[in-house]
């Protein structure tokens, strides 16, 4: 695996914070850290977040990665995050999920 970066790594431990049964848009993220956006983050995501709660970063209509429905299902289910559906394709209740970050 290449050497992380300070952009990769901010994105990953704001990534880690986010609360069980709670999510962020690509570009929540992006805003909260005041650099890149949304393909920035998406990029990380895809490269280094395989360790980190994946299934906790949507894109803004509360999607999931795509191809990762089923196993993001399991996750937001075991946790508890507000859904919209739970059938295909499944999305996740922003207005009720999402986190804001902290302070």
């Amino acid at each position: 695996m290449d050497e992380i970066d300070d952009y990769s790594a901010r994105v990953l431990d704001v990534v880690d914070a986010i609360p069980p049964g709670q999510v962020m848009s690509y570009g929540d993220v992006a805003e909260y850290l005041g650099a890149g956006g949304p393909r920035q983050v998406g990029h990380v995501m895809s490269h280094y977040g395989g360790a980190a709660p994946w299934w906790r970063v949507t894109h803004a209509d509360g999607t999931p990665a795509p191809g990762h429905d089923a196993r993001a299902l399991a996750h937001y289910l075991a946790e508890g995050t507000p859904l919209r559906s739970a059938q295909p394709p499944v999305r996740v209740d922003m207005r009720k999920a999402r986190w804001p970050g902290t302070s």
